[in-house]
């Protein structure tokens, strides 16, 4: 009898295929990884996923009977075929069968393990026999020994969960993109998933940009420098693959230049795609922004040219609906020339098991990949961030670009063991550069009173301050604010980030007017926010972060020279950086009393040796490395256990929903989506929407809001805990956000009867 894969609301004789199903997926998974030479691995494993579906009883299924296990019949196939692993090599069949068995539930841990069910034990279990006719109906590949490279014989093994993690995303794309398009063709509505225009067409909008921009520039020193560096780098794109250095001082136009590099880079060398990681959500919009406007006017839609996946990305800012669903679409598996995404999303993903977040990995090969902003790394997690950037230029045709103004010291000639081999800088002259773009001095001014602090901001027309607790910029601001004159402002993550939006909008035009303005910060505003201050106040902390906030000051070199001042808060609570950033302020400390610039290349050099040498044995602090290596016996590696401590922002922090409805009263738009959830179809759209408008807060916190009527959840019966709002919204300041010290607080005018 004909056996099949799907069968839709549909007569019998027009179900799916499942051999058919099985080819095509076969044959979409090989194009995947074909350019990094594991076309026939993955096209295994297409042609293996579904074999329980040859069975009786899941037949049976598709006419309603029980549900049955349809993914373990493949994997056993393929250890019997290719072999369960000897501990010299990596086994095909061991990773085909983490992959097929997990193709639904997820990558489980080989030996032990409950969620999803571990490997060894799905290999063990009872399943439904396989009717013989699938070695009549399909033909399953020699598998030559695979093209893997592995950096030396302790990370075999984590090179072999790679290439697992690599042939699974390949197969859960090629899956589900094979059921969609039978789904969509059986029914008549073809999903949009659109054609992309190519990146040699984007190359040229870029290039007319960058005349235009050139153009009608005017000849300044820093614009000559500018275009200088943007010539420079290009001029390197035609270097092969491999891990790079882009080290631009702020003000050096690297957003722009990085991104010519990367699009000619991949024209020259045939690679897929463009993915820009930021590590903050707070500027992704700004350089996307950016990527738009430069690449976005040769017409057609934006989401055919750069998506946006992140938690604070806006489907409602794309109006056409066919754009949303095709933009949504390609967030699943970032099929577009160029995505704009964050370093949790990108890192996390791969070390992830979820097919729905792995489902993306295989598009990150053969790419271009901009880390910006390298240094913001978590300490914690740096080993194996390293060593999966390191995976993806060894073995799977990526270009990695480490960019930023503070340069990590993450290559192996740096001194850092397990760092990346063969870096490139692609600047011309990070040190010639550093020099010819100096607008600043920093300078320490020891310890400082709050009160000595405020009268210093109060006498300036315009300066920025940025401390590191929110409790402290709160207070500092509460200091130094006028109720009769309005140039003090504040900006921490207590506002939502929409509030915090209007709120540089409203910076930069004072600035740009030469009004006063004295704005109060954390460090929110440091990595890639395009204000320009005259003279900024830092409070100690990590030599990073100190040059990043001096690149807020005389950005423009609209100042002969611009000021930084680096000081101590002299008052203890609520002041002192916590636990790692004081360890870094220390390191800070110590480099500033030995170099007379503490932002030249050499400088940053000497903090980041002595912050990796001093935090050595916690820069792996989940063992993730070690894991994989202890797993190489067997290549029993575990999948799931990794996923779950794999976590770059630890969990401690709880939204809250703020329906903010703007500076003017009339953006309606939290309320919008607010009503939505009462009949959502898409949760994650809805979830997606309202992000602009949380807060994050402590859990204590917010349990003393909920106990207070301050707060509710929204249809908790049916989500949870995962939408909490805002009820009380005297709690929330136009000024500073969400003030949380008295839940029960209520506006005068709100208690007149």
């Amino acid at each position: 009898m004909p056996h099949y894969a799907h069968s839709g609301d549909l007569d019998e004789s027009e179900w799916h295929s499942l051999r058919q199903h099985l080819i095509e997926t076969g044959e979409r998974a090989a194009r995947f990884l074909e350019p990094a030479g594991c076309g026939e691995l993955a096209r295994t494993a297409g042609l293996l996923h579904d074999l329980g579906k040859y069975s009786r009883e899941f037949q049976s299924r598709l006419r309603g009977g029980p549900h049955c296990d349809h993914s373990t019949a493949g994997a056993r196939v393929a250890i019997e075929r290719y072999g369960n692993g000897d501990g010299r090599r990596a086994s095909p069949g061991k990773m085909l069968a983490f992959a097929i068995a997990g193709h639904h539930a997820g990558l489980a841990d080989g030996a032990s393990g409950t969620e999803p069910r571990a490997l060894a034990d799905r290999l063990q279990a009872d399943i439904p026999e396989v009717a013989p006719v699938w070695k009549q109906e399909l033909s399953l590949p020699e598998l030559a020994s695979l093209p893997l490279k592995p950096r030396n014989k302790e990370m075999r093994g984590f090179c072999a969960a790679f290439a697992t993690r690599m042939v699974f995303s390949a197969l859960v794309d090629a899956d589900f993109l094979d059921t969609e398009a039978w789904h969509s063709g059986c029914g008549g509505h073809p999903v949009p998933r659109g054609r992309h225009p190519p990146l040699a067409e984007l190359l040229d909008r870029l290039d007319d940009h960058l005349n235009a921009l050139m153009s009608n520039a005017g000849d300044t020193e820093i614009n000559r420098l500018r275009r200088e560096v943007l010539e420079r780098t290009r001029a390197r794109a035609a270097e092969a693959p491999g891990p790079f250095t882009f080290t631009v001082p702020t003000g050096g136009g690297k957003t722009l230049a990085s991104l010519a590099f990367a699009l000619e880079h991949a024209v020259h060398h045939g690679l897929a795609r463009i993915i820009y990681v930021i590590p903050y959500t707070s500027i992704i919009d700004q350089t996307a922004r950016v990527f738009r406007e430069a690449i976005g006017a040769g017409g057609g839609d934006p989401a055919d040219f750069i998506v946006e996946h992140h938690s604070a990305f806006e489907e409602d800012r794309v109006r056409n609906r066919e754009a949303q669903d095709k933009l949504r679409l390609a967030m699943e598996n970032w099929d577009a020339p160029i995505v704009v995404t964050t370093a949790v999303q990108f890192f996390e993903s791969l070390f992830a098991n979820r097919p729905s977040r792995c489902r993306k990995l295989h598009n990150i090969a053969n790419s271009v990949v901009i880390l910006d902003e390298a240094q913001s790394l978590p300490l914690g997690l740096l080993r194996p961030c390293v060593a999966a950037l390191d995976e993806l230029t060894r073995n799977w045709k990526a270009s990695v670009v480490l960019c930023t103004a503070t340069q990590p010291a993450l290559g192996e000639e740096d001194g850092f063991v397990g760092g990346l081999e063969g870096l490139r800088e692609i600047a011309p002259g990070p040190a010639d550069l550093h020099r010819r773009l100096k607008r600043v001095t920093i300078c320490q001014r020891g310890k400082v009173t709050d009160v000595e602090l405020a009268e210093c901001l109060r006498e300036a027309q315009q300066v920025l301050c940025i401390v590191n607790t929110r409790r402290h910029a709160h207070e500092l601001f509460d200091a130094i604010r006028n109720e009769n004159e309005d140039g003090s402002l504040h900006l921490s993550t207590l506002m939502c980030a929409r509030h915090r939006g209007e709120v540089l909008e409203t910076v930069r035009c004072r600035l740009a007017k030469c009004m006063p303005v004295r704005l109060v910060a954390t460090s929110l505003i440091e990595a890639g926010v395009d204000v320009d201050f005259p003279i900024v106040w830092r409070a100690e902390a990590g030599l990073e972060s100190i040059v990043q906030a001096a690149g807020r000051c005389n950005r423009e070199g609209r100042a002969e020279i611009g000021e930084v001042f680096v000081f101590e808060p002299a008052d203890e609570e609520g002041r002192r950086p916590p636990g790692d950033v004081a360890k870094m302020a220390d390191a800070a400390r110590n480099v500033m009393r030995h170099h007379d610039d503490p932002s030249s290349p050499e400088a940053i050099r000497s903090y980041f040796r002595q912050i990796y040498w001093i935090e050595d044995t916690e820069l792996d602090r989940k063992d993730i490395l070690r894991k994989f290596r202890e797993r190489t016996t067997r290549f029993d590696f575990p999948f799931a256990t990794v996923a779950r401590e794999f976590r770059m922002i630890e969990k401690g922090m709880v939204p809250i929903i703020v329906p903010y409805r703007g500076t003017n009263g009339d953006d309606e738009t939290a309320d919008r989506w607010l009503r939505q959830l009462g009949h959502v179809e898409r949760l994650g759209r809805v979830a997606r929407g309202l992000q602009p408008y949380t807060v994050q807060v402590p859990p204590r916190r917010r349990r003393k809001l909920l106990d207070a009527g301050a707060v509710r959840f929204v249809r908790e019966d049916v989500f949870g805990e995962q939408f909490a709002l805002l009820e009380n919204l005297d709690l929330y300041r136009p000024d500073i956000g969400l003030a949380w010290e008295d839940p029960a607080f209520r506006a005068a005018e709100g208690l007149i009867v």
